[in-house]
């Protein structure tokens, strides 16, 4: 079970700071990779919180492993996000003020694959032609934009 799932159990549906890395995945034409999630049914950014014990390099290579079956050699810090724009509540009622540790991953490997139960479907999308995002995706993609 997962450190914010044990958290719930105590604190329910209350605001909490939630720590993760989210990972910019890009293809040869420059597009970036969603996930389109079970939860909100909206497109989102490969990406999750970090567990107790790891550090956010190793809570990257884990969900991009869980969420879309590849490896990176190397992860590249972009950018760290926090603040209220950064607010988010799961359709179960959960609260969350999110900090993102932003990575692109460098040197990717594999074949997209879901190993998870958090997405239902995985694509590239060019940047100017986005489907509908989770609102903390559409936040950092308008932060990175120019710069990855």
């Amino acid at each position: 079970m997962s450190y914010i799932s044990e958290l719930r159990k105590y604190i329910g549906h209350q605001p909490i700071i939630n720590i993760g890395a989210t990972i910019i995945v890009l293809n040869d034409k420059n597009e970036i990779l969603l996930n389109l999630r079970s939860d909100t049914d909206t497109w989102g950014i490969i990406g999750g919180g970090m567990e107790l014990g790891e550090s956010l390099e190793e809570t990257a290579a884990r969900e991009l492993w869980e969420e879309a079956g590849l490896k990176a050699e190397r992860f590249e810090l972009l950018d760290v996000l926090s603040g209220g724009e950064l607010f988010f509540r799961y359709p179960n009622g959960d609260e969350t003020y999110t900090v993102i540790v932003l990575y692109k991953a460098v040197g990717v490997s594999g074949e997209l694959r879901i190993n998870d139960d958090e997405s239902r479907c995985l694509q590239f999308f060019p940047l100017n032609a986005l489907p509908e995002l989770e609102s903390r995706a559409e936040y950092v993609i308008g932060k990175i934009k120019d710069i990855i």
